[in-house]
């Protein structure tokens, strides 16, 4: 083969064939007579060797180095590993496949794309103008994206909450702070029936350190004026307690 060829089969280009021989991570073949390289099976398992790896995020360096430990083993032990590994991919990509399924089959929305698990959620939820609400929507799309895995956990355990009818008229009472003062008597007693309306059933799933006003939470926090804020913050409070007072019990 010759230099485009085997990089046209690795799926690399030719130009990165000839960086990783001047850096000395790709050896030179012999060259023919007409003095082009020729390049051998073995010297395409190497360079798809080196493709996945830097795909993995490695440096080059550490290519390198994973690259001399592989130089006693046998060439049908590295094709094995290399067919493992496209086959690990394979099941990756049929995953990722699936989802989208999913989310071609829902209709789509605004914020989408949306996981299946959100997109159940958002459905259960009654229609509202509510800017509080939009804003919350935002948050849970947040989330949706960050992938974490206890999401769809937590999707799921809001369920009843969105349901509640109830659950509307807090976000108009939130709502009506927005240009409020952090003194604004109508704070304290909001925040407690919020936090009181939220099943214990979420605490229970929501990712380790939340709530709180670090991480998720502080970006949630500093996207609210200061009343609504002072009113999330004190809900953040009271559930992080009810979190300790389960786990200690």
């Amino acid at each position: 083969m010759r230099i485009g060829e085997i990089a046209a089969l690795v799926g690399v280009t030719s130009r990165a064939v000839r960086h990783y021989h001047h850096i000395g991570l790709l050896p030179e073949p012999a060259r023919q007579a007409n003095g082009y390289r020729a390049y051998a099976v073995r010297d395409a398992v190497l360079l798809a060797r080196i493709r996945r790896l830097t795909e993995l995020g490695l440096s080059l360096d550490e290519v390198r180095d994973v690259l001399a430990d592989d130089a006693g083993r046998e060439l049908a032990e590295v094709l094995a590993e290399l067919d493992a590994d496209l086959a690990r991919q394979e099941r990756e990509i049929q995953k990722r496949r699936q989802v989208l399924a999913v989310l071609l089959e829902a209709p789509l929305t605004p914020d989408g794309p949306l996981s299946p698990a959100l997109a159940a959620l958002l459905e259960r939820a009654p229609a509202t103008t509510s800017p509080a609400a939009a804003k919350d929507r935002e948050h849970l799309a947040l989330l949706d994206a960050a992938d974490d895995p206890a999401g769809a956990a937590v999707f799921a355990a809001l369920g009843p909450l969105a349901e509640d009818p109830g659950v509307v008229a807090l976000y108009e009472r939130l709502d009506e702070l927005e240009g409020a003062g952090v003194d604004d008597p109508r704070i304290a007693p909001l925040a407690v029936e919020l936090a009181a309306a939220v099943p214990d059933e979420v605490l229970a799933v929501i990712p380790e350190g939340e709530p709180s006003a670090t991480g998720f939470g502080r970006v949630l926090l500093d996207d609210y004026p200061p009343a609504q804020r002072a009113v999330v913050r004190r809900v953040m409070e009271e559930l992080a307690e009810r979190v300790r007072r389960r786990g200690t019990s």
